[in-house]
């Protein structure tokens, strides 16, 4: 029984440096180096080139080092029989709901609309009571930023496909309440799991249901946005602006339109990021299990995508 490792985009030392520290003895393979394949029942991975893992008839586990699973589950060829896992981690929980408190404060407080101004203009600000908040998905990260958001005095709601139950914060759920959270949302995060049913959903039908000057956080996939009707929205003043730490593209183009819009706050997709020593006991848990045929943490329901 060998590891995989697939990190496409990303400098795998550091991933096997931390996998050889929790097990020093496996015996591990970083793609595309030369290897068996028949020897490989457990990948690691983050970004595989598309129906890779067709090459591994034995491949019983593919594991995700961080907590999207949406670059695993978006290939259609992936092993049917082969279960899929994902990280859970408290550090890029804490990691992803002050990014966004960072994002909703700024924007509060038109902290970034006076720099590079070169005049001194004090611009008015909302209260923590006059915003709300809407935050769509309530998993880990989205009950997290909830909470967050809540706890310091923010009126919070979710929307999510089944019904939360999250101290300080309104739950909708389904078609039926996707307008009302929306209408009650003059700040929309995005911070649902990508799947089939939620790509694109970031578009000119929602953006039109939320309140006049809305503003819109996507800290989710590039996928959930549809970039030319959010341009739309914006220059029509339907939305007031947006911050995006995810896109379809990355590294996003330099040409790309959205780089001089003015209303348009970017990062470089930093909101949270797995840190390998961290998260890989994780890992080498699901990977001793298999060994042991014991039930694997954290794995993936594949029809639901997350």
């Amino acid at each position: 029984m060998s590891i995989l490792l697939i990190c496409t985009g990303r400098d795998p030392k550091v991933w096997v440096n931390a996998i050889k520290q929790q097990q020093p003895n496996v015996k591990l393979y970083v793609y595309p180096e030369a290897h068996d394949p028949l020897e490989i029942t457990y990948a690691v991975t983050w970004k595989h080139p598309k129906g890779v893992f067709n090459k591994y008839p034995n491949l019983e586990v593919i594991a995700s080092i961080g907590a999207g699973v949406d670059h695993i589950t978006s290939d259609p060829q992936i092993p049917k029989s082969t279960l899929v896992t994902r990280v859970i981690d408290d550090q890029l929980t804490k990691d992803m709901s002050n990014f966004v408190l960072a994002l909703v404060l700024d924007k509060m407080r038109n902290i970034s609309l006076h720099h590079g101004e070169n005049k001194w203009s004090p611009k008015s600000y909302q209260t923590l009571e006059e915003e709300k908040i809407g935050i769509m998905g309530l998993g880990v990260l989205g009950k997290a930023t909830a909470l967050s958001l809540a706890n310091i005095g923010f009126k919070v709601s979710g929307w999510s496909k089944t019904k939360k139950h999250i101290d300080g914060v309104t739950s909708y759920n389904g078609q039926k309440g996707f307008k009302e959270f929306l209408k009650n949302s003059s700040i929309l995060i995005c911070l649902l799991p990508l799947t089939s049913e939620t790509e694109n959903i970031l578009n000119k039908e929602l953006f039109e249901q939320l309140p006049k000057g809305a503003y819109v956080i996507n800290v989710a996939r590039g996928e959930h946005l549809v970039e030319h009707d959010l341009l739309e929205m914006l220059d029509k003043g339907q939305l007031s602006g947006a911050s995006l730490d995810v896109f379809r593209t990355e590294p996003l183009p330099e040409e790309h339109p959205f780089w001089k819009h003015q209303k348009i706050h970017i990062t470089p997709h930093i909101a949270s990021v797995t840190d390998p020593e961290k998260v890989v006991h994780q890992l080498m848990e699901n990977y001793k299990r298999l060994k042991m045929n014991k039930p694997l943490k954290n794995v993936v329901e594949l029809k639901k995508g997350y």
